[in-house]
């Protein structure tokens, strides 16, 4: 599937910046999985891809894979990376922000409470502007995920994803992606904690021309049934720590283990963005069974994360 690119043919996205998962086009997210497997198979022909460009992290929340991936990703490219941490917008206004740092870098990474943050940013930077998680979307981790899908089935059209948990950002970026890409998706939530109605209506009208089917429900073993992948993340999210009681009994029985587990295919595979809470949202024997591809999810943040940011500023 994947094709072979010398570093100064890589395709450059047409949107200036990646907000939402939808400023990729089509063929951009299809180009983009591709150009990966590309340069995790042969990371050694861009080693100097990104030489002389330096990328700026903004971290509004604590991160391990986010930070730590995009920091390599910029190195490993011959770039460099500087990484500031704490609220955005507090000392300064956010358009001031971007126009201070696209005086010194060839891109924003920012990972962010409010969508509204990374949007303000985009609007005023002269440089790209990269969603690194916001309330709303996690694009970057989706394109890992599907990343890692195809690196265990190949093709991903007419694939089942289960989704079991919040209807949050996690769920809303891998509903767009994977409808996107043929799959069918199906979320499990409990009442009150649905996805986005605009995403999930957004994702509908997708699946219209792709074939997909997307599907809304409150049981999670009729989400997971005949799933070639089952998704899990956790119950409460940073910023919702205040929640974290309220979510354990509301979540109780949106739990992955072995018996949900063994309601997908024989050869599905267990995924997660990590961290896990083990006990809660999943259990020791899942996350540590060889279904299990969170840490193969881990690692495709790295390899994804530089062929987006080759196609965006390289």
């Amino acid at each position: 599937m994947a094709f072979a690119v010398s570093p100064d043919q890589i395709l450059r996205v047409s949107a200036p910046d990646l907000v939402r998962d939808l400023d990729l086009l089509d063929d951009e997210l299809w180009k983009l999985v591709d150009f990966t497997a590309d340069l995790k198979r042969m990371p050694r022909r861009y080693a100097q891809a990104l030489e002389g460009k330096s990328i700026a992290l903004l971290f509004e929340k604590p991160s391990l894979r986010t930070r730590m991936t995009f920091e390599l990703a910029a190195k490993q490219l011959g770039g460099d990376a500087v990484t500031a941490e704490g609220p955005i917008g507090a000392r300064e206004p956010v358009k001031d922000v971007a126009r201070n740092l696209d005086r010194w870098v060839s891109a924003i990474v920012a990972r962010t409470f409010a969508q509204e943050t990374l949007e303000e940013l985009a609007r005023w930077s002269s440089v790209p502007v990269i969603n690194a998680l916001s309330d709303l979307y996690h694009p970057c981790q989706a394109l890992a995920d599907v990343f890692t899908l195809t690196e265990v089935f190949g093709e991903l059209r007419g694939r089942k994803l289960a989704f079991i948990g919040d209807g949050n950002n996690v769920a809303h970026s891998l509903m767009l992606t994977a409808t996107r890409l043929g799959m069918d998706f199906a979320i499990a939530t409990p009442k009150g904690y649905e996805p986005n109605q605009e995403i999930v209506e957004t994702a509908d009208r997708i699946a219209q021309s792709t074939g997909a089917t997307p599907t809304l429900t409150h049981n999670p073993e009729e989400a997971v049934r005949d799933a070639d992948a089952v998704y899990t993340d956790v119950w409460a999210s940073m910023g919702q720590e205040t929640e974290a009681a309220q979510r354990r009994k509301a979540f109780a029985r949106y739990q992955v283990n072995e018996a949900l587990m063994a309601l997908a295919r024989p050869d599905a595979v267990f995924l997660h963005c990590l961290p896990a809470k083990r006990g809660e949202e999943v259990t020791e024997a899942v996350i540590e069974s060889p279904q299990s591809r969170v840490f193969d999810q881990a690692e495709n943040r790295l390899h994804v994360q530089k062929a987006l940011l080759l196609m965006m500023v390289g």
